[in-house]
């Protein structure tokens, strides 16, 4: 995790670290303890714009939509053996970030290296279906990836929520902006230092930090954002479902 000169911890984007426009932060409780355990960069409508057009450039042009399935698996296999290498660290920052017992973090973080075990074995297994026609005639429908994947998550499972939006798109092909609770940021952030070293190209996966009006309710409007799936409370499930994107919740 990056951070900024006064130690803020950064956006992700494009595969860089970077700050904003306001020079805006927020400061990350142990709950706990009620002990500010970090400050965090604010983004806000510019940022969350710089995240998606980062995404939509990742899929329009880059290797990963184009990719074949055995090295989108490759990826997911590698993400998800750095979350068993760095299971300690990770559970216990998402222990203190949550208020959870660190038996239970530890449990989380390791269901999250499941997860990106499970859909990398699955990325390899997408169908398609032959379609009944004339003898003379072949038809064929194939999935594809949908696009940019707009993805907003709660506070009681931090990464393990973000695994469980995260490994599927990318198994899918899919290019997403992962927007964390504003709660438990830290533990996305961690796992974003390792998606280089793993073969994430750059744009494939975006991190913004903030809140919903400023930043969650941004990503949802993007016109470039073509799915958003989110877990979220009645209120926020039917302000996101309000237009005519695709869109999923739980």
């Amino acid at each position: 995790m990056m951070q900024t000169a006064q130690g803020a911890y950064q956006l992700y984007i494009d595969g860089q670290w970077v700050g904003n426009r306001s020079g805006k932060t927020f400061p990350v409780y142990d709950p706990s303890t009620e002990e500010v355990i970090a400050d965090v960069v604010e983004a806000s409508a510019a940022e969350v714009d710089l995240a998606v057009q980062a995404a939509r450039r990742a899929f329009d042009s880059g290797p990963w939509a184009a990719s074949t399935p055995y090295s989108r698996a490759r990826v997911l296999f590698k993400l998800a053996a750095k979350v068993r290498e760095h299971l300690p660290a990770l559970a216990e920052m998402e222990t203190r970030n949550t208020g959870k017992p660190i038996v239970e973090g530890e449990g989380d973080i390791d269901a999250v290296a499941e997860v990106f075990e499970y859909y990398a074995g699955l990325a390899t297994k997408i169908p398609g279906q032959v379609n009944p026609v004339s003898a003379n005639a072949l038809s064929l429908s194939l999935k594809e990836p949908i696009g940019v994947a707009g993805l907003i998550v709660p506070w009681n499972y931090p990464l393990l929520m973000a695994a469980w939006k995260l490994a599927p798109a990318l198994a899918a092909g899919c290019t997403c902006v992962l927007k964390p609770a504003e709660q438990t940021p830290l533990t996305s952030l961690m796992f974003a230092q390792w998606f280089e070293e793993c073969g994430l190209p750059p744009g494939v996966v975006n991190i913004v930090n903030g809140f919903g009006e400023s930043c969650g309710a941004p990503i949802v409007d993007h016109p470039l954002v073509d799915k958003i799936a989110f877990t979220a409370a009645p209120r926020l499930a039917r302000r996101s479902s309000s237009g005519q994107r695709t869109r999923s919740s739980g």
